[in-house]
């Protein structure tokens, strides 16, 4: 199993885009500030900054925060559609489409502004 933790701002919002969008499910939520989630071998951990061991301070005073251009990879049927569904939801996506030489790739934001990349073979 591999384990991924977001620092997201609105611990909610997250949980509701990847349950409903991106299909993930609900493992535990003990706490407003973090949630841990699963989809197949993957669990998504979700931490508000600040909140409990993983969303805490760097050493020198920094805050985690969400962003960047990390991310992990979830294969989907139909790019297209996916896409389509996401745009009408509401979803913010770096670009538009990518094709390469292994198959087609979006790059889809969480409320938070963290990437999902989302790709058909």
């Amino acid at each position: 199993m591999v384990s991924v933790r977001y620092i997201v701002d609105d611990v909610d919002a997250a949980v509701d885009f990847y349950t409903t969008h991106v299909g993930f499910e609900v493992k535990m939520r003990p706490a407003p500030g973090f949630a841990m989630l699963s989809r197949g071998d993957l669990t998504l951990l979700l931490n508000a900054p600040g909140a409990g061991g993983g969303g805490q301070p760097m050493a020198d005073g920094t805050p985690q925060e969400p962003g960047g251009w990390s991310r992990f990879q979830i294969e989907v049927d139909d790019l297209d559609a996916t896409v389509a569904r996401l745009r009408e939801a509401g979803a913010t996506f770096r670009g538009d489409v990518i094709t390469g030489r292994g198959g087609r790739q979006a790059l889809v934001q969480d409320p938070a502004g963290n990437v999902v990349e989302l790709f058909q073979g």
